[in-house]
């Protein structure tokens, strides 16, 4: 059996090889657009002698808020002496597994399309490759289920930890008398809930191809194979 490289761009005229590359593109869009996040709010403090100070609130990806100080050093602030600040939240672990699955598709799709379209031959004529990418494609799917809902929570917590109700809890200058506190300029975070929306389009698409994969292995072929042809009638044994 050959197995050399055979160029053949048909498999992407075919829902398994198209599919593979709309998965590679909602990876990267997913991925993309929570990894290179950065934003800033800005916190203004009413004194209430008629001064105003501003803080700057500043956020990135992974998100380890516990980490991002609000003020720096000791500093004076409504004629009081605050010490180092840090806000409050941590959405590290679910923003980096978040990412972390969309790096692994974004990979895989490249490496099943080289597949697809240089060893198709070799593919079809085993067992190992179909069954080997169903059960992965069955897994990612799994997986960009977990991932997805556990960043929209940790997104939900970075919102909620950088919004006015977070700045209070965190700042305690904020809850002195004649001190207020409130956010007036919000960071936008509109990227951040595309990547939670194709979080979860990723799922569906890759659920979707699971299907197409299927079809490839041998249990597929076996269970149609095994089936009575239309017409046939069973023959009683001989007595």
């Amino acid at each position: 059996m050959m197995t050399g490289f055979r160029l053949n761009l048909s498999p992407l005229k075919e829902p398994l090889g198209f599919v593979k590359l709309v998965e590679w593109l909602t990876a990267v869009f997913a991925f993309g657009s929570c990894g290179g996040f950065s934003g800033r709010n800005v916190v203004s403090v009413s004194c209430g002698d008629g001064r105003n100070e501003t803080l700057d609130a500043d956020f990135h990806y992974p998100f380890r808020l516990s980490q991002v100080p609000l003020i720096e050093g000791n500093t004076t602030l409504c004629n009081r002496s605050v010490s180092t600040t840090h806000m409050m939240g941590d959405s590290a672990s679910s923003s980096e597994f978040f990412v972390g699955i969309g790096v692994i598709c974004f990979l895989y799709c490249m490496v099943a399309l080289l597949v697809y379209l240089g060893y198709m031959h070799v593919y079809k004529n085993s067992d190992f490759g179909p069954i080997f990418d169903f059960v992965l494609t069955a897994t990612l799917v799994f997986l960009w289920l977990v991932c997805s809902s556990a960043w929209a929570k940790g997104l939900q917590n970075v919102k909620d930890a950088t919004d006015t109700a977070g700045i209070i809890n965190t700042l305690a200058l904020c809850t002195g008398n004649n001190v207020t506190c409130e956010v007036t300029e919000f960071a936008n975070m509109r990227t951040l809930n595309i990547s939670v929306v194709f979080g979860y389009l990723n799922m569906f698409v890759w659920a979707g191809n699971a299907w197409f994969v299927y079809k490839e292995t041998r249990w597929h072929s076996q269970k149609y194979s095994s089936q009575p042809g239309p017409g046939r009638q069973q023959v009683p044994a001989p007595i």
